[in-house]
This record gives C-alpha cells, sequence and structure tokens, in this order.
C-alpha cells in the first residue's frame, strides 16, 4: 500500500473514533467555558493537546489560577501515559523511518489511535495514523469548541448538570478494570482516600490544588509499581 492509501484507511479507521471523541470533548468544553476559555481557544487546547484527563487537569489549573509551572506539570504527569505508547509503537515501525516522522509519530498518540495503530499488520505507516489522528482531532477540538458556545449561552443549572458527564467518562474508564483486578480498584480507592484525606488536612489543604495532584500522582503510582510490579510473561 502506498501512503496515500494508508492515510485514506487511517481516516476510515478514525471515523468511530472522532464520533466517540466529539461527545466526550462536548462535556470537556463545558468544563473549558467555565475556565473561562472562547470557543476558538478551546479549539485550540483541545487541537493540539488531544487528551480529555490532561486537558481537564488544565482547565482545573485555569480556573484556580495556578501558575504555568503548575499547570505544566499538572498536565505532563497526566500524559506521561503516551511516553510508554510511543515507545511501543517504535517496536512497530520500519527501521528506516526517519527522525522527522517518529517525532511526529509521537505528537499524534492517543489511547484510541495508539489501539488501532498497534494492530496493523507488518510494519506500521505513520501515514495511517496521521489519517486517524487528523479526523479525531477535529471532532475532537470541535466538539469542545460546541461545548464551549453552549456553555456561554445556556442557563447556569444546566451548564452545571452538563459539567458532570464528563466525571462519567472517566467512571466509565476506571471502573471495568477494577472490577476484573483486585489490586487496581484497592489502588484507586487509596487514591480516593488520599486525595480526600489532603484536601482536608489543614497542612496539606493549603497546598494548591495542582500540586497535590501531583504530589499524589507520583507517590501513588511508585507504590503501587513497587508493591504490584507485572510478572513478565513467556
Amino acid at each position: 500500500m502506498t501512503h496515500r492509501d494508508n492515510f485514506a484507511q487511517g481516516l476510515r479507521d478514525g471515523i468511530p473514533i472522532a464520533l466517540g471523541y466529539f461527545a466526550v470533548a462536548f462535556s470537556l468544553g463545558i468544563n473549558a467555558s467555565k475556565a473561562g476559555l472562547n470557543p476558538f481557544q478551546g479549539f485550540l487546547a483541545s487541537f493540539l493537546t488531544k487528551a480529555s484527563a490532561g486537558e481537564k487537569a488544565g482547565y482545573d489549573a485555569i480556573m484556580a489560577n495556578a501558575p504555568y509551572l503548575e499547570m505544566a506539570l499538572v498536565i505532563f504527569i497526566a500524559n506521561a501515559r503516551y511516553f510508554l505508547m510511543s515507545c511501543s509503537l517504535c517496536q512497530n515501525l520500519d527501521p528506516k523511518t526517519s527522525f522527522v516522522h517518529r517525532i511526529l509519530m509521537g505528537l499524534t498518540v492517543t489511547d484510541e489511535v495508539f489501539a488501532i495503530s498497534v494492530t496493523r499488520p507488518k510494519y506500521l505507516d505513520p501515514f495511517y495514523s496521521y489519517g486517524a489522528i487528523l479526523i479525531s482531532s477535529i471532532f475532537w477540538a470541535s466538539g469542545t469548541a460546541f461545548g464551549i458556545f453552549l456553555g456561554n449561552i445556556m442557563p447556569p443549572l444546566v451548564v452545571s448538570a452538563l459539567s458532570v458527564a464528563l466525571y462519567g467518562m472517566f467512571l466509565a474508564i476506571i471502573i471495568p478494570p477494577c472490577r476484573k483486578n483486585k489490586k487496581i480498584f484497592l489502588i484507586v480507592a487509596v487514591s480516593f482516600a488520599l486525595s480526600f484525606a489532603c484536601s482536608k488536612i489543614h497542612l496539606l489543604s493549603r497546598i494548591s490544588g495542582g500540586t497535590r495532584v501531583i504530589i499524589l500522582t507520583v507517590v501513588i503510582s511508585v507504590a503501587a509499581a513497587l508493591l504490584f510490579p507485572k510478572k513478565d510473561e513467556a
């Protein structure tokens, strides 16, 4: 297949992802409107970031008037999983793939695009991923902009109700693995408990919310990796 064929195939395979992205991004746009972003700013933020958890953390940091460094660290940690996905995709590329394509591939990684890219037969053509991420990014960014637009004109009570939808998406992400793995359930429960405790303990509650998220994410992730290491499989 030519690069053009792979790009077209990526566009086709990316359509179901794009439709799902639009619905989720709409809820994200509601949160972005509460942070004071206009539709163009929301479109640009989503098109360049492409990560619901990272963007939500960034909008929360904006609403908390957090400094730029704290905002960058929060988004960096929330999106750190893409380092692992990028490394995994590198194993599927032709060894002759140029450095520029490898960098661009790293910038286009999302959970869903990674899932369809890593299953491609033989070597992965970067243009396949470009096609999938192009269509999904446009829908993702458009959904955010549309959510901001409606969030600015709808009654506050409706905006508050719709903003809860994003948390429903996060619950949909963590509940299935928690049901399958008791260790993951324990880690999630401890995360909830520690987050609540840190918001109530006097000394810790004085730390900004973004900084608490950074500290808890690093500490809990390291502890989980040490206590429950994944065994090597044959």
